[in-house]
This record gives C-alpha cells, structure tokens and sequence, in this order.
C-alpha cells in the first residue's frame, strides 16, 4: 500500500484529503507543518509528499529544500499545493525542489493522476467522478 504524507495546517483540507486517499487505497499519514513534515518524512518514509507551501513556521518551499538536500529523502517525490496561486509559483515550486505542483480546491482526479506518475495506484485505475473535489 502506498504511503502519502500529506503536509497541511487547514483541519478541513487535510481531513477530506486523507479520507478520500484512504478510501483509494493509500496509506495516509498527516503533519501539520513544515517542521512536523520534514521529521515524519525522515522517519516514516513515505512514497510521495503532498506539501501545502503556506505552512505556519516553517513554509512548504523551505521544507521542500531541506528534503531534497539531504541525501535520504532528496528521491522522494513532493507535489506542491497552493490556494494561492500566482503567476511564477509552479516555477517557483520546481526551482524550490517539488516533483510537480497542484492548485486548491483539489481536483482528486487530477491529483490522483499527478501522484500515479510517481507511486502506483493501489486501484489500479483512475480516480473516481464522485470523488472528484476535495480540499
């Protein structure tokens, strides 16, 4: 079973990803912050990390850093997540170290699609349509 680690400060978002990535099969782990996400990614491993970059303390962009220079867990995949998006931030996210970057609200389809370029689907097919938002 795949393993997501899913780094977000809103309750709300954070909650509706998770049930809806269980219920596709994924092992889901949650940290609230970029310092609570970079100890759990060194010591839980996760196969992929979907990273809020507005993260109270320690920011997304700035956790994302510190993952991809050290040598243990710089291989594994991070998807930025931002309610904000600006102009230049996907850029941005990929200069920063993340693998790919996502816009909220969450489109589960379209994340879905995203994480499967890096872990395998434990359902082996695509998200479901009433599934479709979350986040």
């Amino acid at each position: 079973m795949p393993k997501v680690l899913i780094v977000e400060d809103n309750e709300l978002s954070r909650d509706m990803l998770s049930r809806r990535l269980r219920r596709k099969g994924y092992e889901v782990l949650v940290a609230v912050d970029g310092g609570e996400g970079v100890a759990m990614v060194k010591k839980e491993k996760p196969d992929i990390v979907l990273m809020d970059l507005s993260l109270p303390d320690m920011d997304g962009w700035y956790a994302t850093r510190v993952l991809k220079e050290h040598e243990a867990t710089a291989s594994i995949p991070v998807i930025a997540l931002t309610a904000h998006a600006m102009s230049g931030d996907r850029e941005k996210a990929l200069e920063a170290g993340c693998d790919d970057y996502d816009t909220k609200p969450i489109d589960l389809r379209r994340l879905l699609s995203k994480i499967n370029r890096f872990v395998p689907d434990p359902e082996g097919g695509a998200g479901d349509p009433s599934d479709s938002r979350a986040g």
